[in-house]
């Protein structure tokens, strides 16, 4: 009886490696479908953006939208205004697209690297050009999520950036991905960059080490006792 019980607490030392946890104090359902804050007027797909003409379809409201299929493909939809402390009538549009493949690392954060034809819309009344379409394709780092129930509107999704400020929360507002083909859908280069600091790779790198490190330790620690039960045995 002893060892049975032995055996028991050994092999429940060995974690999940890599396992997404989904209870209600981590994340009640997963990142699979499409999200949307606020009014959820903006949501990814055919009605925000045309990579093939870069232009936009703009919503009534502003907002941000983000979906993801099972299979580690995502796409990003932006529409924002930005205010100038010093020059209050000079306030800044951006509406931006971009889509790519995501990876869910192990230590719970999430990194998207677009495809390199995701592109902005610029516009600023007291800008030398009021307004202008550029490309936008930055690998984005997120620190963490987390899915909550929301007693109104549901699932509800909180992202947090490489530097743990908060995404808007989003709803969801569909369990199927409403998402443009997920390849590139222009003639492009290149022009993929980082929008995360090397001391944040660094970060990240050092805290999935850490945890790679302890899940070493307890595999380590069930070996060892597995070697004494034969021996007991």
């Amino acid at each position: 009886m002893f060892l049975t019980h032995l055996l028991a607490l050994v092999l429940a030392s060995v974690p999940a490696l890599g396992q997404i946890v989904y209870d209600s104090q981590h994340n009640l359902t997963s990142l699979v479908g499409t999200w949307s804050s606020g009014s959820k007027a903006v949501v990814t797909g055919s009605g925000f953006a045309n990579p093939a003409n870069k232009s936009f379809t703009y919503a009534k409201t502003t907002g941000v939208s983000y979906s993801f299929t099972g299979d580690g493909f995502y796409e990003i939809a932006r529409y924002r205004f930005n205010g100038n402390g010093t020059q209050p009538n000079c306030i800044t549009g951006v509406i931006n697209w971009s889509h790519g493949t995501y990876d869910l690392v192990d230590n719970g954060s999430i990194v998207m690297t677009p495809f390199g034809d995701g592109f902005q819309q610029i516009q600023d009344t007291c800008a030398a050009v009021s307004n202008f379409i550029e490309d936008y394709n930055l690998t984005e780092l997120y620190q963490s999520w987390q899915i909550f129930q929301d007693p109104i509107d549901g699932y509800k999704l909180h992202l947090f950036q490489f530097d743990g400020s908060p995404v808007a929360p989003q709803f969801q507002v569909s369990t199927t991905p409403n998402m443009l083909p997920t390849r590139n859908l222009r003639n492009t280069t290149n022009t993929t960059s980082s929008s995360v600091a090397a001391r944040d790779v660094l970060a990240t790198n050092t805290a999935a080490n850490r945890w790679e490190a302890a899940g070493a330790g307890r595999v380590l620690f069930a070996l060892f006792g597995l070697a004494l039960l034969s021996v007991l045995l």
